[in-house]
């Protein structure tokens, strides 16, 4: 048997190898050997041997092949052998985490000979559901607003959320319930470094590079509902900053405030001083014009974004 697991959705993906591996060891308690074979340190000749080798001891072999899709002749073998390798009783587990076009010869073949499973990013939809079965797994009740911050904040980054989810659940464990200013708190933006560096680029009247910045996070796939999202969170921390130095007071008196996670709080107030409020509520303004015309629909996301960065 072949069992075949890839795509980008690396958190779910490795949930399923976990989940497998579970469920045969409780079918197969006596008889089970596990073996973990990383495919550029053997030859396919020697998986083979270990695959239809013969023991009065054990009932039953799992293979987990590692990096196979990094060794063409170990895949090209493979292919050729692949009904045999299917046929057997044995499981051999293959996982890839990235995309693979549908035309992928080696993709069509595992589809026609083993079981296939795809774990894409999540919709916005199920992700959210998906963060809310999390917290309920916690104990703990997130609403709407929350889960929709929580979004915003990490993106579809499931490690990442699931991390920020019993870090959360565990500073509400006595109340039970999140509030949004907990998530502001305690969770640090996915993308919130990358960002600084556009609005860092921005002070310093380099537009090209906050261009430049911007275009690479499009092409890794980023949202520009999430980065402008992001570029909002970000001017907004600064114009309560610089409202905060204009007024006398310390960086001290912002972090008291608590109105985002320290790490924020300290580069928001470093950046700052490249603006006055004027400036910043200005900015601000243009970023809320933007944001409508794009969910509106009077102007395409990508270029609504970009258009937004050339005018700051």
């Amino acid at each position: 048997m072949i069992i075949f697991l890839y795509g980008k959705d690396t958190y779910r993906l490795q949930q399923k190898l976990r989940e497998i591996e579970t469920q045969y060891k409780k079918i197969h308690q006596a008889g089970l050997n596990l073996e973990r074979i990383d495919v550029e340190q053997i030859d396919f000749q020697e998986f083979w041997d270990k695959l239809f080798q013969q023991s009065m001891f054990i009932k039953k072999k799992m293979f987990f092949l590692e990096n196979l899709f990094s060794n063409p002749r170990f895949k090209e073998k493979f292919l050729k052998k692949i009904e045999p390798i299917a046929e057997s009783e044995d499981i051999v587990i293959i996982t890839e985490k990235k995309e693979l076009p549908k035309s992928d010869k080696f993709l069509k073949n595992l589809k026609k000979h083993g079981k296939v499973q795809h774990f894409q990013s999540l919709p916005r939809a199920e992700l959210k559901t998906w963060i809310k079965k999390e917290f309920q797994e916690q104990g703990i009740e997130a609403d709407t607003d929350v889960i929709n911050l929580l979004v915003e904040l990490v993106g579809n980054d499931l490690w990442q959320l699931a991390n920020e989810i019993k870090k959360i659940s565990l500073y509400k464990k006595k109340e039970k319930k999140v509030a949004i200013s907990d998530v502001e708190f305690l969770v640090r933006p996915k993308i919130e470094t990358d960002i600084f560096k556009t609005v860092d680029a921005l002070a310093n009247k380099e537009k090209k590079k906050a261009l430049q910045l911007i275009q690479k996070h499009l092409e890794k796939g980023d949202s520009p509902f999430f980065l402008l999202t992001m570029i909002n969170f970000q001017f907004r921390n600064l114009l309560i900053a610089c409202s905060f130095r204009e007024n006398g007071k310390t960086l001290s008196d912002l972090l008291q405030l608590k109105l985002s996670h320290p790490y924020v709080a300290k580069k928001s107030w470093l950046a700052s001083h490249a603006f006055t409020s004027d400036q910043l509520k200005k900015i601000y303004q243009r970023i809320f014009e933007a944001d409508f015309e794009i969910k509106t629909g009077k102007i395409a996301p990508e270029i609504g974004l970009k258009m937004l960065i050339a005018q700051l």
